[in-house]
């Protein structure tokens, strides 16, 4: 008799673990996706854009300029004595070290400033999965390579960009 009660309690713990199981309920969210698709990914595009284009073409016409001043030389070359070929080549090697320095300040410049802009996104979105998990009753929501696959019916990236979109305006 105990073991037919004991089997008993068994088989309804491993019902109980069955349907608990049944209920869990995961989500998945493509960040590269969210920080694409979005509005406010779109608009901190624009704004760097906006932000760093002077910059950026003033560096393209200096660059543009020291190569028309290496086409000169090069033109010019023949008929310069090796003195004055010299100090233009030393003065289009300052002018291209110049170049190269306000290039990497640009660079890093513009690679800070898109950090920012993405960590405000992410910042945004992750309050959105929350508020997403919270009012769908999500047990789990994985995001980006931390998972090997997931079916589209676990996928809410969709309902994050919605949220991002509508917290926007």
């Amino acid at each position: 008799m105990k073991a037919i009660v004991a089997l008993l309690l068994a088989c309804a713990s491993l019902t109980a673990v069955s349907a608990q199981a049944q209920e869990l309920k995961i989500g998945y969210v493509d960040g590269e996706r969210v920080l694409r698709d979005s509005d406010a990914a779109r608009r901190s595009q624009a704004r760097l854009e906006a932000e760093f284009a002077k910059r950026e073409k003033e560096l393209n016409d200096q660059n543009a300029a020291l190569r028309a001043q290496a086409e000169k030389l090069d033109r010019d070359s023949p008929t310069l004595s090796e003195a004055e070929k010299t100090r233009r080549q030393r003065e289009l090697v300052e002018i291209d070290r110049d170049l190269q320095r306000k290039k990497r300040a640009f660079d890093e410049d513009l690679a800070q400033r898109k950090n920012e802009e993405l960590q405000s996104i992410a910042e945004r979105a992750n309050r959105a999965i929350k508020a997403i998990g919270d009012a769908g009753h999500y047990d789990i929501i994985l995001q980006d390579q931390l998972v090997a696959y997931y079916s589209a019916r676990v996928d809410i990236t969709k309902k994050v960009i919605d949220a991002l979109n509508s917290d926007a305006k």
